[in-house]
């Protein structure tokens, strides 16, 4: 038995039960966002001085705003932009970095209707610019996530404008990108998996 200042007594089950379910809580994590797993595995890079990486806010066009204080500002009408690029930009190793991270419950392929031309060509300028760029993909159903380097995505873009398949297969992913796996610290060590890309082509 064991007695805490506020008089209540606990039994050691009690503290075995509360130990249980804080673990549950800290497992739990694994079932954050794919977003979420990004922005953490960032602010891993950012504090550990590896790369500064952030993802771009969303544009949003304002058009009716309501003052019912002076001090205070109601939004009461918005819309979201078109946005022009990708969703996560930064600086790695002296080079900049641009990605899109796109998630598919598919089991079987990823569909490139997911993905935008203004997005291809962004992408396309900054690679021709010496830029890295890549499409992260996450399979919601299978709990993986694959790195697919531009040059790779590229091709199957150009495929299915030419009348190809409107989608990625899956086994084409797991040839041509690099699974990253889910750990602790990073999260989503998708920094590891471009590097072992890079040393594959020297």
């Amino acid at each position: 038995m064991v007695n805490y200042p506020n008089g209540k007594k606990h039994t050691t089950k009690d503290l075995v039960t509360k130990q249980q379910k804080h673990s549950k809580i800290e497992y739990g994590k694994r079932g954050m966002s794919f977003e979420e797993a990004i922005d953490k595995t960032n602010h891993y890079y950012i504090t550990h001085h590896i790369a500064v990486i952030h993802k771009k806010p969303t544009p949003v066009q304002i058009v009716k705003v309501d003052y019912p204080m002076r001090s205070k500002a109601v939004i009461k009408e918005a819309y979201f932009k078109t946005p022009s690029t990708t969703d996560y930009n930064g600086i790695y190793r002296g080079r900049h970095i641009d990605f899109e991270a796109k998630e598919t419950h598919n089991k079987t392929s990823f569909p490139l209707q997911n993905i935008h031309l203004h997005q291809i060509e962004h992408m396309k300028r900054v690679a021709k610019q010496g830029g890295i760029c890549f499409l992260l993909v996450h399979f919601s159903r299978l709990e993986e996530v694959y790195l697919l380097p531009f040059e790779r995505l590229s091709v199957y873009w150009r495929r299915m404008t030419e009348g190809g398949r409107k989608s990625i297969a899956l086994t084409e992913i797991k040839n041509d990108g690099i699974l990253i796996p889910y750990e602790y610290q990073p999260r989503l060590d998708y920094l590891a998996a471009l590097n072992l890309k890079d040393e594959s082509e020297e």
